[in-house]
């Protein structure tokens, strides 16, 4: 068997707040492969950017603090590791592209300064070596001219070619790793096929493992290997993408993909949407955190979290109401 890149185990985060203790993460688990692309998918304020700070490292503290669980990284216990040893793995095997790259660029460097400063500081070549690697990855994201380009500033660059060298910044190490946080917000939809197709031909050519943070379920389809649905700091259903996407066994998971719009429904009809609001972290009470907002809940649904229930071999929901189903064969 090949040893996961990363495996995640009961990871709990929390926060202290004014209003009391949010568990911004509870009991959260999952395993990534080399090579293999997983996508985080829920709504905002559910925890997946958490995760990946979680993994880096870049929990505020205070208020944050990891409480329990590991995130084994190759063998090694990130949750273990002092903030120099993470200065070494992040941006090196572990590398993230933000969500908006106009605040993760520093706008008095050029673009080439930038991708070299993160091949000096992790590969210790020299800055002639470290330039051109900084081209090298500029032409692998497909900027053109890209001798120019790295001599640009941010603000030069539009914002589908800003995130193009965010991407070539995350790779130019050569990860073993690479977290992919919102990475088309606020960019177009032509862009975002670009970005999210480039991710795809760079994942599958280098064999790096990618986490996709994302709303975009059509993206989830075109590319995850395997989804994980987060609610309310939860991971409430996980599988791979076909079975996640073709037999939803959550509630919340069936809500999320009755939402996507789709070009062969009544155009004067409403688009279908799930009622109420993501409850406070604060105060989650006992049971299911999804239960406010259920049609299908009990009342059994307000007195503990439900576990995971599987729905195959490697598919399984947290929902009481997949308990003693029959595993097809």
């Amino acid at each position: 068997m090949v040893e996961p890149v990363l495996d995640i185990r009961n990871l709990k985060v929390d926060f202290a707040t004014r209003n009391g203790v949010a568990h911004v993460l509870d009991d959260i688990s999952f395993t990534v492969e080399p090579g293999e692309l997983l996508g985080i998918v829920g709504e905002s304020g559910c925890g997946k950017s958490m995760t990946a700070l979680s993994i880096l490292g870049l929990i505020p503290s205070p208020p944050g603090k990891i409480v329990g669980g590991s995130i084994n990284f190759q063998g090694r216990d990130l949750t273990k590791l002092s903030q120099a040893e993470m200065r070494k793995i992040r941006g090196g095997d572990i590398a993230m592209i933000f969500q908006e790259p106009m605040t993760s660029l520093n706008p008095v460097f050029t673009c080439g300064e930038q991708i070299a400063e993160a091949v000096r500081l992790h590969q210790g070549v020299s800055p002639k070596a470290a330039r051109a690697r900084a081209v090298e990855m500029l032409r692998a994201v497909g900027i053109p001219e890209p001798e120019m380009r790295a001599d640009a500033y941010p603000h030069q660059l539009s914002g589908g070619m800003r995130q193009r060298v965010m991407i070539a910044m995350a790779l130019s190490c050569e990860p073993k790793l690479l977290i992919a946080d919102e990475p088309t917000t606020a960019l177009d939809v032509t862009v975002q096929a670009q970005i999210f197709g480039l991710l795809d031909d760079l994942r599958r050519r280098t064999g790096t493992a990618i986490i996709l943070i994302t709303h975009d379920m059509g993206a989830i389809a075109e590319m995850a290997d395997k989804v994980a649905v987060m609610y309310a700091g939860r991971v409430i259903e996980r599988g791979p993408a076909d079975a996640v996407l073709d037999d939803p066994g959550h509630p919340y998971t069936r809500g999320l993909l009755a939402s996507i719009p789709r070009i062969d429904a009544d155009p004067d009809a409403d688009l279908p949407e799930i009622p109420g609001i993501v409850p406070a972290l604060t105060d989650l009470g006992r049971g299911c955190a999804f239960e406010p907002r259920c049609k299908l809940a009990v009342d059994r649904c307000r007195l503990a979290q439900p576990p995971h229930f599987p729905m195959s071999s490697d598919h399984s929901a947290a929902c009481i109401h997949l308990e003693g189903r029959v595993i097809p064969a």
